[in-house]
């Protein structure tokens, strides 16, 4: 499993805490940015993130920035992407089971490294549920090609 993982200066931190645990979890980590904490625009490294998930060169997308909520919003601009801002274990595992959501997005200043991780875990470990759930996910598609 292909995991593209991605931050603002605002989100720095905790996506560098992050990565070595994601690579023990034996997933693959592609880390396309930032690689310090100066002042830069999250929609740069959320297009960059999104887009190798778009060419399939990764299955999943982990974005954190400040609040999680202006990484999802650029995600959400590319075809394909259901991105999610998460805080908590429950959403983490219905956002993946109900939403086949394929990126995660953690805002630094929301959570702390420990509740991150559990929130990874939950995310990764809940299947897609399918049945009634896609059927909302091809009417949100459908959307999607439609705008």
């Amino acid at each position: 499993m292909n995991v593209v993982v991605a931050s603002d200066h605002a989100g720095f931190a905790l996506k560098t805490s992050l990565l070595e645990y994601l690579e023990a979890k034996g997933l693959k980590v592609l880390d396309v940015g930032v690689d310090q904490a100066e002042r830069c625009d999250y929609p740069d490294y959320a297009s960059k993130a999104c887009r190798l998930i778009q060419e399939k060169t990764a299955d999943w997308g982990l974005l954190v920035c400040g609040s999680g909520v202006g990484m999802s919003m650029c995600a959400n601009k590319h075809k394909g992407i259901r991105a999610a801002v998460v805080s908590d274990v429950f959403s983490a595992s219905g956002t993946r089971a109900h939403n086949d959501a394929n990126v995660l997005c953690l805002g630094e200043r929301v959570v702390g490294v420990g509740l991150a991780k559990k929130i990874i875990d939950a995310w990764l470990q809940s299947p897609f549920e399918g049945g009634r759930h896609q059927l909302r996910i091809d009417k949100m598609m459908k959307i999607e090609e439609s705008s």
